[in-house]
This record gives structure tokens, C-alpha cells and sequence, in this order.
């Protein structure tokens, strides 16, 4: 099994599927909420960029930020266009997807240490890419729930 190539695939794939539900939404559905506690599809997609970013610098032997606390992550104001949202995303998505293709199979194999403990970093990049279909499946309800049913998925 090459899992380098696995690695890469997978963390490709689902930043390209959850591009497309990004670009299929229209510019005003990105800062919209449809109740008090609601999520935007910017915030969803700012959490999504700093998982990406701190499983990155763990996978790197890099000291992470610290997680933000405090319940559901928002994204900072400023962080509401279609542009802004994806151009950030696309830059999380090349960062993550360049880790993988840097480290060798075995490295990709070895155990590393994170903050729930002893994993390989195979599996961190197979998380990646559950976190990304996960809120994927966010943001095609978000579609849905604004008369959007449509498959944008190539």
C-alpha cells in the first residue's frame, strides 16, 4: 500500500469537492445565518482552515497555535466574502496537501504526538479529509436551505 499516495489523494480530493460546494454558493450565502445559533459557511470554512493549519504544523514537528476556546469558532469580521473565504481556503488546502507531499511514506507512517495522543500521521491526514467532507455535508444543507439541490461535484 503507498499510503504517501493515499495520503495526498484523499486530502486532494476533499479540498477539491469542498471547493466546488464553496463556489457553488452565492456571495451572499457566506456571511448569511439562518438562526441565532447558526453557523455561516465563513465560519465553517475559517474552522476548517485553522484544523488544517494546526494538523499541519503537528505533522511538521511544528509547535500548533493554540485551539481557540469558547464553544462553535466564528470567523473574524472582515471574513464574510466569497473571495476572501475561498482565496484563505485555497491557501489552507495547498499548505495541508504540501505537507503530505513533502514527508516520505515512512514518515507519513510514523507515530506522531498530538493532543489526544499517539496516532500516525496517515491517519491525521485521513482526518483532514473527514473534517472536510463533514462540513462539506454543512455546506450542501446550507445549499439546500437556500433552494439550491443541485450536485456540484465534478
Amino acid at each position: 500500500m503507498d499510503t504517501k499516495a493515499i495520503a495526498v489523494r484523499i486530502v486532494q480530493d476533499a479540498c477539491k469537492m469542498f471547493r466546488q460546494d464553496l463556489e457553488a454558493l452565492p456571495d451572499e450565502a457566506f456571511g448569511q445565518r439562518f438562526g441565532d445559533r447558526t453557523r455561516t459557511v465563513a465560519d465553517i470554512v475559517y474552522e476548517v482552515n485553522l484544523a488544517n493549519d494546526h494538523i499541519g504544523m503537528t505533522l511538521r514537528g511544528e509547535a500548533p497555535l493554540p485551539w481557540p476556546e469558547g464553544g462553535w469558532i466564528k470567523a473574524p469580521e472582515g471574513f464574510r466574502s466569497k473571495e476572501a473565504v475561498i482565496a484563505a481556503f485555497d491557501r489552507s488546502c495547498q499548505a495541508i496537501v504540501a505537507t503530505a507531499e513533502a514527508l516520505s511514506a515512512e514518515a507519513i507512517e510514523a507515530t506522531v504526538r498530538t493532543e489526544r495522543g499517539e496516532t500516525t500521521r496517515f491517519e491525521r491526514f485521513q482526518f483532514v479529509a473527514m473534517h472536510l467532507w463533514y462540513h462539506s455535508g454543512q455546506l450542501n444543507y446550507i445549499q439546500t436551505l437556500r433552494g439550491d439541490d443541485a450536485w456540484h461535484w465534478s
